[in-house]
């Protein structure tokens, strides 16, 4: 009971319900460890009474929570204050503001931002905390819109070195907002990577969710690259030259988008640029973006130069280096300085990349332009992880319980936030990140939104299904994301998908979060299917398929990005011609007998071509392949929906996924660029002058928006 009671206070679930009706008891081993992860002793009974005696003193000689939240309509709860308390403020400006006696609307009324809260009680007690002022809502798009959506290093031109780089990214905004119309384009997560060889291609595992990853630079548009001479630009043509070959390999050769091949050649085009003498108003540049990043940028190059000598896993470098402010790392510091702003200035030359590639979104007429990927957490050994030590839990993992659609749960190898060292840190670390995000991005997409308010922690060493959620304060999560996009400008949506708890939908919307709805699974789960014609003589309509009804276009939420499909889901037409399921069954994935699945799945699809043949979306008949591409995008015209995505390998007929989740070696996810129905690589020039492409947005793009 007592243990119980220590885990509520710290916001860990000790049941959790997977559905409706059913609940599972969490273990006591793993709430001890839990709680052990958060600095709490609850191993004993003994421990467990300390534990809850020092939270019982802390909470009453609290005069203030670690961060006060305020937002226009919710005053912060500040009841736990004495009678006669006096309260002060010091805004983010420097300016001194006296408040008298407690009044928590007046909080709420105070300019926007990140203040100091000042707490002067009778008996003479002090405190001060963080006071963050956040509006209530992020901002809207400006406008409805279509946009694609893309992973970039599958996104390949003649120019790229072997995979689709911010240069590509510059171009598809530039054509696809003046040629088509579109208002957005949405990319995979740039983060930094781990570096390898070999490195993850997965862009969801980085090493830093602060910085964008360097491989992802167009070298050539790099200022200095137009002045290298002699030796020094012989070596960068030969490089090029072995770029092209790599480039050719992708396109032409059937080979795999090879990440470490691309960095290898660029890395070294790299050294060449950063020996190049910075021209006066480029050294000044240079000069305020390096005070602008501050420590984050420094202890990020400096974890980047360390591990050139001793590798990317920081838990296993010398003793006196595992910590960016040891005397040991101070000691080597100054051996390291021409590394350190080596990688300082390939920060520098991404974020100009970067800057530009929005610009040309936004000259080309997008209202959001650039929507960037928060990832949901980071590589246990990267660079945040060494850098934030005390804000990730040690020992823990995030993932998921278990569910109909994996009995063993997932453990995603990712350590979580500890939410106690983020409210007493004011959220800074959150609040940094997302103001990088932000810098040049029209909209922001946080993947996994829901772990905003809970995630599940597993601990180190045991399975899923021995972990248990652990509660943030979803308040002043989604005030801090409210806070940082209204000084962006920018858009939030969440990826909302799979188990949602009750409430969480709900709280997004109230603060102007979009969701993210699929078409393939927006159905009334309590309502049953009509009937429709079996799929074969031997084989009734499965069960599953019949459970739910096809939402209507108006039953749509109009405020979400609504898309036909993934990067984790098969592309339309893989769906649509049977061959997801197939790759499936040559993988071994089926969760049951294959004949089963087919069923299953061309029962679905029957339904789907019935509901759009209905509704006047397929004049071109069920047959017609790009025509049932066409039908469901339509059917997504028909909905309220705030923003549309194009899945862009959809808008040429690709047939292979880009992550098949559940495999490692067994597919090349993260690895394939946009194809054909043919399976043969398409440039982004060919993308350009693609009649399928162009019919398909047509749609779009004809005076609905």
């Amino acid at each position: 009971m007592g243990r119980a009671r220590l885990a509520r206070l710290h916001g860990i679930a000790t049941s959790y319900e997977p559905a409706p009706g059913r609940s599972v008891q969490i273990t006591d081993d793993t709430v001890v460890a839990v709680l052990a992860a958060l600095g709490v002793d609850a191993s004993t009974p003994h421990a467990v009474r300390t534990a809850l005696a020092a939270s019982a003193e802390a909470m009453d000689a609290a005069l203030l929570p670690r961060t006060v939240v305020a937002r226009t309509g919710r005053p912060p709860d500040l009841t736990g204050l004495p009678e006669g308390s006096v309260l002060g403020v010091e805004t983010e400006d420097g300016a001194a503001q006296e408040l008298g006696a407690p009044d928590p609307a007046a909080l709420a009324r105070l300019p926007l931002g990140i203040h100091v809260l000042h707490a002067h009680s009778p008996d003479g007690r002090t405190a001060r905390a963080p006071l963050i002022v956040a509006p209530d809502r992020v901002p809207a798009p400006p406008r409805r819109s279509h946009g694609f959506l893309v992973q970039l290093y599958s996104l390949l031109s003649r120019q790229s070195w072997g995979m689709g780089d911010l240069g590509d990214l510059a171009d598809l905004a530039a054509w696809s907002g003046r040629a088509l119309g579109t208002g957005f384009v949405q990319l995979n997560p740039l983060h930094a990577a781990v570096p390898g060889p070999p490195t993850d291609p997965s862009p969801y595992r980085p090493s830093s969710r602060r910085f964008p990853d360097p491989v992802h630079l167009r070298i050539e548009h790099i200022p200095e690259y137009a002045h290298l001479t002699g030796a020094a630009r012989l070596r960068a043509d030969g490089l090029a030259t072995r770029a092209a070959a790599l480039r050719a390999g992708v396109l032409e050769g059937g080979a795999l988008i090879d990440r470490d091949a691309v960095w290898a050649l660029k890395r070294e085009a790299l050294e060449l640029l950063w020996k190049v003498p910075l021209g006066p108003g480029r050294r000044a540049e240079y000069c305020d973006f390096l005070a602008e990043q501050g420590q984050a940028l420094e202890d990020h190059a400096t974890w980047c130069a360390i591990a050139e000598l001793h590798g990317p896993n920081w838990r296993g470098w010398p003793a006196g280096l595992r910590e960016p402010r040891a005397a040991g790392v101070a000691r080597l510091r100054p051996q390291l300085l021409d590394r350190i702003d080596f990688h300082c200035r390939l920060a520098w030359f991404t974020d100009q990349q970067l800057a530009g590639a929005q610009r040309a979104a936004r000259e080309a007429g997008m209202g959001i332009g650039l929507v960037h990927d928060l990832a949901v957490g980071v590589h246990p050994s990267g660079a945040d992880t060494w850098a934030q030590q005390d804000a990730f839990a040690a020992g823990m993992s995030i993932g998921a319980p278990p569910d109909a659609f994996n009995a063993r749960g997932q453990d995603w190898g990712l350590p979580p936030w500890r939410p106690d060292a983020l409210a007493a840190a004011g959220y800074a670390p959150y609040r940094e990140l997302l103001r990088q995000l932000l810098r040049h991005a029209g909209a922001l997409r946080i993947d996994h939104v829901m772990g905003l308010f809970r995630l599940w922690w597993v601990p180190e060493g045991r399975p899923p299904t021995e972990g248990t959620y652990v509660r943030y304060d979803g308040e002043a999560m989604l005030s801090v994301l409210a806070l940082e996009a209204h000084r962006a400008g920018a858009a939030v949506i969440g990826e909302d998908l799979g188990t949602v708890e009750p409430g969480v939908r709900g709280a997004l919307a109230e603060r102007g979060v979009l969701g993210t709805s699929v078409l393939w699974f927006e159905r009334d789960y309590g309502e049953p299917a009509p009937e429709a014609a079996p799929t074969s003589a031997s084989a009734p309509p499965p069960e599953s398929a019949a459970s739910a009804r096809i939402l209507a276009p108006d039953e749509w939420r109009s405020a979400c990005l609504a898309t036909v499909t993934t990067h984790d889901l098969p592309p339309t037409a893989a769906r649509l011609t049977g061959e997801d399921v197939a790759l499936r069954e040559r993988l071994g994935l089926l969760a049951g007998p294959p004949e089963r699945e087919r069923s299953r799945a061309r029962y679905e699809l029957v339904e789907w071509m019935r509901e759009l043949a209905r509704r006047g979306l397929l004049p071109e008949g069920a047959g017609d392949e790009e025509g049932a591409v066409r039908a469901v995008h339509r059917f997504l015209l028909r909905t309220p929906a705030r923003m549309i995505g194009v899945w862009l390998p959809d808008a040429v007929g690709d047939r292979r996924p880009q992550n098949l989740p559940g495999t490692w070696d067994e597919y090349p996810n993260w690895r394939v660029p946009i194809s054909g129905p043919d399976g043969r690589p398409h440039t982004l020039e060919e993308l350009a002058a693609s009649p399928r492409l162009h019919a398909l947005m047509r749609e779009l793009s004809d005076g609905r928006f």
